[in-house]
């Protein structure tokens, strides 16, 4: 059983009776749901994933005002539900703790984002961790009849602003072209092999930012980029198998093939989108291009290489 259905029909069986039974008061005032860090929350556990932070849970969401008149007796009532379900019991790691249970919508949305509310300025935008908002905005909301947190959570999953998601393509064009283009096949060369791993192994992870990108979506947590990325309409499938491909190659040359391969098919989906006009086949050509199309002046004479 996945773990996601495992925690809806938890909350179906043991949660939703304790709302309307003991908070009938709230019961049209509160959100549940399952949402945030771990596999489950994406659709990617198994088997491996029972052995810690796995298991029958899901999360409460409250606004502020009514957080601070029953969001403790409402915990208290979420930890004396039953522990077993179905066969499974929540093992929670050292580091799992305050991942479900009763959650205040901002506390909630602020420990992701480091904000309790949605992004105002281009640059609050920047710099928040992109799978930061794959993880708050991950998961199903089994029940929202207030619609609070299903209102911050849409507001974030329309996505960056455009200048932002421009500014962090151009950024990806450059460090792509760095690590793959560029510097992977000198470091074999010379003979630096773990160098070039390392350039290889961060040409796949922004391929797959950049993939993202392309698509309108978060990139989640590193472990499930490569698995995620499988199911993108755009260039999805094509960087999944390519990334495979080039990772199981041993020969360095057919390797660098393989990185001129992926960034052509990138360049083509830039012309496709309308995001550059150049003609060059190093990506490192068109960060500038797609920067200059960044209406806010601030953000479009940043360095190109941040972001």
């Amino acid at each position: 059983m996945k773990g996601l259905e495992l925690a809806e029909d938890y909350f179906k069986t043991y949660g939703a009776p304790v709302l309307f039974e003991k908070f009938s008061k709230y019961k049209h005032r509160i959100a549940a749901g399952l949402v945030g860090d771990g596999s489950e929350c994406y659709g990617f556990d198994d088997e491996i994933s029972r052995d810690h932070d796995w298991g029958p849970s899901f999360c409460l969401w409250l606004t502020s005002d009514d957080y601070a008149l029953i969001g403790r007796e409402l915990q208290q009532e979420y930890e004396r539900l039953p522990q077993f379900f179905k066969g499974y019991r929540r093992k929670v790691s050292q580091w799992g703790q305050g991942r479900v249970g009763v959650f205040e919508v901002g506390q909630f949305y602020r420990g992701f984002i480091g904000l309790d509310r949605p992004p105002l300025t281009l640059k609050e935008w920047l710099f928040i961790p992109e799978n930061n908002l794959a993880a708050c905005t991950n998961g199903k909301i089994f029940y929202d009849p207030l619609g609070e947190f299903t209102a911050f959570r849409s507001r974030l999953l329309e996505f960056y602003p455009e200048d932002v998601r421009l500014k962090k393509i151009a950024s990806r064009c450059m460090t792509i072209a760095q690590f793959g283009q560029y510097n992977f096949l000198r470091c074999v060369k010379r003979k630096e092999y773990v160098a070039a791993l390392y350039a290889e192994a961060k040409f796949c992870a922004d391929v797959i930012l950049l993939t993202f990108l392309l698509n309108n979506k978060y990139t989640p947590f590193f472990k499930w980029m490569h698995r995620a990325v499988k199911e993108l309409p755009v260039l999805g499938r094509f960087v999944y198998e390519k990334l495979n491909e080039l990772i199981n190659e041993n020969d360095y040359l057919q390797k660098n093939n393989l990185i001129e391969e992926i960034c052509a098919a990138m360049i083509a989906e830039f012309t496709r989108q309308g995001l550059s006009d150049s003609t060059s086949d190093f990506l490192l050509n068109h960060g500038p291009v797609i920067q200059k199309k960044i209406k806010d002046p601030g953000l479009r004479n940043m360095n190109v290489w941040a972001g």
